[in-house]
């Protein structure tokens, strides 16, 4: 009878057991390649209806799907899975792949809200961070190259100048989380701002080509780079804590680069947190061997007992004094504070140290074999924003989403030069400090017509001041500053931008923005004579844009626009006083206006039998009124005294008009399962008015034709990219006008000009579980020796990397 008894309690434990298992089985969605949790995944099943989402460890449970006849597994970038209960029940983890041929990207960059990129009349790079993060870049700069469709200048080693459709520096705008950074003394000359973000603290990166005055006023004329950081998420689970870390770390050798990173997220469900930080340094480069000798390090300055001297590199291909470090930090509040509103606050820094202005530090004007600057670096860039953000989501009369944002930056830079045999070092400090105010709305009017609409206020205050000191006593005299101190620029805009849905198949959008600036600046006298005291330029700028999006199936796109874009005046046009180069200074001109541009483009996109992606663009596009360098008379003479050497006098004005068109192209193709091969070109051509001798020039900053190729295969816990990119040869009158010869080689003829090049490269990541991963390469196979064009650095030689991350 016991025996009986025991086995009957045997078999009802273990039918519970059992009973509960299947009841409480849960799917593991996984990333096939990666194996990491797909976070965001969708399950849905239409008959009978019931819908789910993955939880903070990426599983569902499966028991709601028992008797559900197709079960749908959706997530953003990943293919759709169908399949069933039984199907699940047996294999216990779903895992996805890639959508290799993507065409229903989600944007923000046109209209600062998520939007079908299908609908949008613009040509859109979104940069895939996942792809990018087995690229390993450096830096932002680096990234934006991942694209293939971005050309980036470089002067030493920690720069990075984007440039866009033959635009650059404060012609094209860099939004970071929907806030510009652009301010008040951005340049002409190549900018280094962009590294100051941490590439591997980005949620999303969007580079929009062409005008986008209509929603992000001045600046915008070439394009915008919108780059979105790491948010703080919540937890999807009511009780369970999501509390994803990573820790990532990199070594590269041309530099001696190391780089450590860690993140780690505290999700609630009202409340997250997010911290990431970023240490990275690099040595010295080293470049190739396979090219132009003139791209090499022959000789380096260094002080022997007191006395400046020009010493022989032991080894050309290092490039001495091009080494620097950089932290970056950010720390994200986000608070869900009832069903309609979610408040957060951002705080992100980033501090360099001091970084050598390489193309200085190898200027032989005379040819002497004397370095002409005994020193010349940046001190530290630093960087840091403060934002704080509330969103309501509730459909009303005036709106169906609000975003309000307000935010505080302040930048700091320098610089400190000093001429061989000359004991006295200038020294130079900016120090801008940066206010904003975005108020954008959205309003769905009806199913067929939606209206963007906003208003943006922006100030800065530009402190600068300067000194000499001498570097044997350490006597200092106070010098004339980069810029007026305590200047100001202030703008406001106002916009308005709709889509309105024809049919299924035709969609138009257009907008208007009108902005109005003021620049307020006072001139010390004391050590420079000013023309002027004091000044105060103020000025509008009414901007447009109307774009045509036809789209006769779910994988055939036709898009045309029109568009007009400015550039309002800054501080460092209007006030600036520095040596532009060797024999010229430049001095302020206080009568300068807006410069405007024009632009056509249409383009389209297709895939072609489920296997490939074919789109281009063709583009047009007129500068008026540009400000440019041009000579200038100061108290009725050509040339003055300016920092002991006679130099040409020369001002910013409003005296010239450029133009270029271009065509942008890309082919991606699924050879087979695992493999795929992506190509990009950008192909594009300038010319710019020069007043002094009423002749058209080549553009600056507008790139010779450049592009990348990649071949990629992927399969499970595996992945590698083998992939080539390049640049044609800039021939001596193909060189932009007033460019410096000195960085450049030389033909048989003496001539200065940019040899092509190419490099082989290789990458490859192997994915363990979903806690560790490593991936390596090799950059620069053959070990080329190059420069991309306008560089003052030249490139990296044959550079092994290696990278590992944990993730817990």
């Amino acid at each position: 009878m016991l025996n009986r008894f025991s086995l009957f309690l045997l078999l009802s434990v273990a039918f519970c057991c059992q009973a509960k298992l299947s009841f409480s089985q849960e799917i593991a969605v996984k990333d096939k390649i990666t194996q990491q949790f797909v976070l965001d995944a969708e399950i849905i099943s239409k008959n009978p209806k019931v819908q789910r989402r993955v939880d903070v460890n990426g599983r569902f449970k499966l028991n709601p799907f028992k008797g559900c006849d197709s079960i749908f597994i959706t997530a953003d970038d990943y293919q759709m899975i169908v399949t069933s209960y039984s199907e699940l029940k047996k294999a216990g983890i779903v895992e996805m792949v890639d959508e290799p041929l993507s065409f229903t990207d989600i944007i923000i960059s046109v209209n600062r809200w998520d939007e079908e990129k299908l609908k949008v009349p613009n040509r859109i790079t979104s940069i895939n961070l996942k792809e990018a993060e087995l690229l390993a870049p450096q830096t932002s700069a680096d990234l934006l190259e991942t694209s293939g469709y971005v050309f980036v200048q470089k002067s030493q080693l920690a720069g990075g100048s984007p440039q866009l459709r033959g635009f650059g520096t404060n012609r094209v705008l860099i939004s970071v989380d929907g806030i510009r950074m652009n301010n008040a003394i951005f340049r002409s000359g190549n900018l280094q701002n962009v590294i100051s973000l941490d590439a591997n603290s980005l949620e999303s990166v969007e580079v929009l080509f062409g005008p986008g005055a209509v929603i992000y006023g001045s600046d915008a004329i070439g394009g915008v780079m919108s780059f979105n950081t790491k948010e703080a998420k919540f937890s999807p689970d009511s009780v369970k804590t999501f509390l994803p870390t990573h820790f990532a770390g990199r070594y590269s050798s041309a530099s001696n680069e190391i780089m450590t990173h860690a993140d780690f997220n505290i999700g609630k469900k009202k409340w997250a947190f997010l911290t990431s930080l970023t240490f990275s340094r690099y040595g010295d480069l080293r470049t190739g061997t396979n090219g132009n000798s003139a791209f090499l390090r022959p000789t380096f300055q260094q002080q022997i007992n007191g006395i400046d001297s020009t010493l022989v590199n032991d080894d050309p291909t290092l490039q001495l004094q091009s080494g620097f470090s950089q932290i970056n930090a950010i720390q994200k509040i986000k608070f869900q504070a009832s069903e309609n509103w979610l408040l957060d606050y951002s705080f992100i820094y980033s501090a360099t140290t001091d970084a050598p202005r390489y193309d200085r530090l190898i200027l032989d004007k005379e040819g002497d074999g004397i370095l002409d600057n005994a020193e010349w670096y940046y001190g530290p860039q630093k960087w840091m924003m403060h934002k704080f953000g509330a969103i309501h989501t509730k459909k009303t009369g005036w709106y169906n989403d609000l975003r309000i944002t307000a935010a505080y930056q302040n930048f700091q830079e320098s610089r400190h030069d000093r001429k061989t045999g000359n004991s006295l070092i200038r020294r130079q400090f900016e120090n801008v400090d940066a206010l904003s105010l975005n108020v954008d709305f959205d309003k769905k009017v009806s199913n067929d017509f939606t209206l963007f609409y906003g208003l943006e206020a922006v100030g800065n205050l530009v402190g600068s001041n300067a000194y000499r000191e001498d570097i044997i006593s350490g006597d200092q005299e106070i010098t004339n500053s980069r810029y007026p101190n305590g200047s100001t620029w202030f703008s406001t805009g106002a916009y308005m931008n709709g889509k309105y849905n024809l049919s299924d198949k035709w969609s138009l959008n257009g907008g208007l923005r009108y902005s109005y600036y003021s620049i307020s600046a006072e001139f010390d006298t004391t050590l420079f004579a000013f023309p002027v005291t004091e000044t105060t330029n103020r000025n509008g700028a009414l901007n447009g844009s109307f774009g045509v999006v036809f789209n006769p199936n779910d994988h055939f796109q036709i898009y045309s626009n029109i568009s007009t874009g400015f550039r309002a005046p800054n501080i460092d046009d209007l006030g600036k006083i520095f040596d532009s180069e060797p024999g010229a200074v430049v001095i302020p001109n206080v009568n300068l206006k807006p410069e405007y541009v024009y632009n056509g483009e249409i383009g389209f996109v297709s895939i072609l039998f489920s296997k490939v992606k074919v789109d281009g663009v063709v583009y047009y596009t007129y500068l008026q009124d540009a400000l440019a360098r041009a000579n200038f008379s100061f108290n009725g003479q050509d040339s003055i005294l300016y920092d002991g050497e006679m130099s040409r006098v020369q001002a910013v004005q409003n005296v010239s008009d450029a133009w270029v068109y271009g065509v942008q192209a890309g082919v991606e193709v699924v050879v087979a399962k695992g493999l795929s091969l992506r190509s990009t070109i950008s192909f594009q051509k300038g010319q710019e008015f020069n007043i002094d001798d009423s002749l058209y020039y080549p553009k600056n900053h507008v790139a010779p034709t450049f592009g990348r190729t990649s071949i990629t295969y992927k399969r499970r816990q595996f992945k590698l990219d083998v992939y080539s990119s390049y640049q044609v040869k800039v021939n001596p009158d193909e060189l932009p006008f007033g460019e410096s010869p000195f960085l450049y080689a030389r033909d048989d003829e003496g001539r200065a000009f940019v040899p092509g090049w190419y490099t082989l490269n290789f990458k490859a990541a192997f994915f363990f579980n979903k806690h560790l991963s490593m991936s390596g390469g090799i950059e620069n196979i053959t070990n080329q020796l190059y420069r991309t064009a306008g560089s003052g650095i030249s490139a990296p030689g044959r550079n092994f990397v290696l990278g590992l991350k944990v993730t817990l």
